[in-house]
């Protein structure tokens, strides 16, 4: 069989799987995306039609890739901090709400693991939140609540910066991991069934997590610090506590997280964007303009599927096939690797494993299984009586940001 053959016959295989064991992605950024693209005018960026020119994501790719539940990051940047965080989170929340009314035939929103069965039942695409960033509470145990009520079931514990209460991965440590209003946050997510998203924070953070938390963690898009040594990935030692805690790591496809000769590039890339004024999170369309240019002059690292199986083969053997999924970061980066371009691609990452020997039974653990489980174990954990207790009520010592 030649090689075209070969790798049509492990594609059809990939989508046959998916078609039985959809993706669950852990991590997309298409609200921010139509924020920052249209002002959330849906119109201009009809999703159920093809809208590669300007997304990583719409509907007829969300089905070619065999995605079958989808958390919809409502992320908001580090910038905008205090009441505005909690509003533009709000913003976020809204637009997911009005592409669930919108596209009804194809989203379905989703609360549960059980609505996420209901879901695949029905051929619909699950539709679940997380809160990226804790300064989207705006230290506020209130506003948590609020949140999980308005559906978000998961936040992720800070974004890029380190806030009043937990430190992140990317920025100057304050606390050495969690303060105790932080560990407080853990407890309350807990007795919510609120997921633990450990993405983005730094290593002492995810240690006190996971020492804290009562439910299963999760990493909703993060990859392995030993193949790619990134302090946004996971390092070795956290993936070996997931099976104790029984958490999931979902492995991301940013390149610049699973490619190390794509790191410098990226530091490069974003320093030219800096130079022009931009945010190197910008997602507008004259901030993408500034990123082709400067990979015109300055060709990148090309990471491929076969990059992110790399992660996925370590991940396995540290943390266990029970412990792994998916969180591609669609939408919310500027690159991706080859044959993963879109949300389209998950079929090339199913066939890169298929190739390597993983068997369907794995695959379909790391697609749809892991993902619904840790979410009704955090479920069973709020439902537990000894976790009914008294509603967080403190604020950390500076009180709540204004």
């Amino acid at each position: 069989m030649s090689a075209p053959a070969r790798r049509e016959r492990d594609l059809a295989r990939a989508r046959e799987l998916l078609a039985a064991h959809p993706v669950v992605d852990g991590h997309n950024d298409l609200p921010w995306a139509l924020r920052e693209q249209t002002g959330y005018d849906l119109d201009r960026r009809d999703i159920a039609a093809d809208q590669s020119a300007h997304l990583h994501t719409d509907i007829p790719r969300l089905r070619a890739g065999g995605v079958g539940a989808q958390f919809w990051s409502v992320y908001v940047r580090t910038d905008l901090t205090g009441d505005a965080a909690v509003s533009s989170c709000l913003e976020q929340i809204d637009v997911v709400g009005q592409l669930l009314d919108r596209y009804p035939d194809h989203l379905r929103r989703a609360l549960t693991a059980d609505d996420m069965e209901a879901a695949r039942a029905e051929g619909r695409i699950a539709s679940l939140m997380g809160a990226e960033g804790g300064h989207s509470i705006n230290n506020s145990p209130a506003t948590l609540r609020a949140l999980y009520r308005l559906g978000v079931r998961y936040m992720t514990l800070t974004h890029n910066d380190t806030i009043d209460w937990a430190d992140s991965a990317t920025d100057e440590p304050r606390h050495g991991g969690l303060s105790e209003f932080g560990e407080d946050i853990v407890r309350e997510m807990n007795r919510l069934g609120m997921l633990v998203d450990l993405s983005h924070v730094a290593d002492t953070t995810m240690r006190d997590a996971l020492r804290v938390s009562e439910a299963p963690v999760i990493f909703s898009h993060s990859s392995a610090r030993a193949v790619c040594d990134h302090p946004r990935n996971i390092p070795d030692d956290v993936l070996e506590r997931l099976p104790a805690n029984g958490g999931v790591a979902m492995a991301t496809f940013v390149p610049k997280f699973v490619l190390p000769e794509a790191v410098a590039w990226t530091r490069a890339a974003d320093a030219a964007l800096a130079e022009r004024g931009f945010h190197p999170l910008d997602g507008s369309g004259e901030a993408r303009a500034v990123q082709r240019a400067f990979e015109r002059e300055h060709p990148r690292p090309v990471a491929t599927e076969a990059t992110v199986a790399d992660h996925l083969d370590h991940m396995r053997e540290v943390a266990g096939i029970d412990h792994i999924g998916i969180g591609g970061d669609f939408d919310g980066t500027a690159f991706l690797p080859s044959g993963l371009e879109s949300v389209a691609g998950y079929p090339n990452l199913i066939a890169e494993l298929l190739r390597r020997g993983w068997s369907e039974s794995d695959l379909a653990k790391l697609t749809w299984h892991n993902a619904v489980r840790v979410l009704r174990d955090a479920e069973a954990v709020a439902a537990d009586p000894a976790q009914r207790a008294r509603p967080l009520m403190a604020f950390p010592v500076s009180g709540p940001a204004h």
